[in-house]
């Protein structure tokens, strides 16, 4: 035994034959017990931030919870203060009944119908103003953005005329291409701002390996901006599928939308609240729906570090 040293300890792997004194192991002891407040104290941090979050989302969604109980509470109960009760189906049974699930597809089909078109003639035309330069560029952007801020009502007349005599008053096509006027203009202003983003050096690569104008849009400019696309085509479907103003106006019975139905269960007699709730409940779940599908694509930031200047 070395004289002078009681109590030897050696490193834990045995490797470094230095002696330490049998104390020398508090300080780690102190560092684990650290690391372990640190740790604690970062998952009562992430459990607070769970139920603030938790606690938000319920106020958001406590009118959309409050619809969809009315649509399953029977009409009897409807205003009982009892939060408990025996769900029914007589409401979407009546729905069922009725005309409401034909002025439904209507609305699915116009929206679906409008939104397409929209990206269809908005996104090249956003690209195109994002990368060609031309003199008055600018003062076409301005002008699309113009068509947005006049009131849906002093359009009325002049759709209204026009459409009786093209002979689209009261169907699908004609409504679809009301909703394209309003629509067209958010596609070209959004899709500018995802389309800048994206690095023109991408595109002249591009170029380099043999691509042309349009190859390299479809190819690698779209798929970049994707989530612009998903976040616009969203936007787009749910201003037309809650549209009531020009859907009221320029329909009758043929293209009646699920919105101008809903009004049909006010009555002189009284309002049918189970139906009105439970037209509400079918009326959210397309854009619920619609909206999760394309989740994925709505974070922004794809393209954060595509090329490094």
């Amino acid at each position: 035994m070395t004289p002078g040293i009681d109590t030897v300890a050696f490193d834990t792997a045995g490797l470094s034959g230095v002696p330490r004194p049998a104390g020398a192991h508090a300080p780690a002891a102190a560092g684990v017990s650290a690391v372990s407040a640190r740790r604690a104290a970062r998952a009562s941090g992430e459990g607070a931030r769970v139920w603030i979050a938790a606690l938000i989302l319920l106020v958001v969604m406590f009118p959309f919870l409050w619809l969809v109980q009315l649509a399953f509470k029977p009409a009897a109960e409807l205003f009982d203060d009892a939060l408990l009760f025996t769900p029914t189906l007589e409401g979407f049974r009546a729905l069922l009944q009725g005309n409401f699930l034909k002025s439904f597809w209507n609305s699915l089909a116009v929206s679906t119908l409008s939104t397409a078109l929209s990206l269809l003639i908005g996104v090249p035309a956003a690209y195109a103003l994002t990368r060609w330069k031309f003199r008055g560029r600018s003062s076409v952007a301005l002008w699309i953005l113009v068509t947005r801020m006049a009131p849906p009502i002093a359009f009325t007349i002049p759709f209204f005329l026009a459409f009786r005599w093209l002979g689209l008053q009261d169907t699908l096509l004609g409504l679809s291409l009301v909703y394209l006027t309003f629509n067209l203009a958010i596609v070209i202003w959004l899709m500018q701002t995802f389309f800048e983003a994206v690095p023109p050096a991408l595109e002249e690569a591009a170029y380099i390996d043999g691509c042309g104008v349009w190859q390299a849009f479809w190819r690698i400019t779209l798929p970049l901006a994707a989530p612009g696309l998903a976040a616009t085509a969203v936007l787009c479907f749910i201003f037309s599928w809650n549209d009531f103003f020009y859907a009221l106006i320029l329909t009758r019975t043929q293209a009646l939308t699920a919105p101008v139905a809903i009004v049909n269960f006010l009555q002189y007699e009284g309002w049918e609240w189970t139906k009105i709730a439970a037209a509400g409940t079918l009326v959210m779940l397309p854009v619920v729906l619609f909206t999760v599908l394309v989740r994925r694509y709505l974070v922004r930031g794809l393209t954060a570090g595509g090329v490094k200047d």
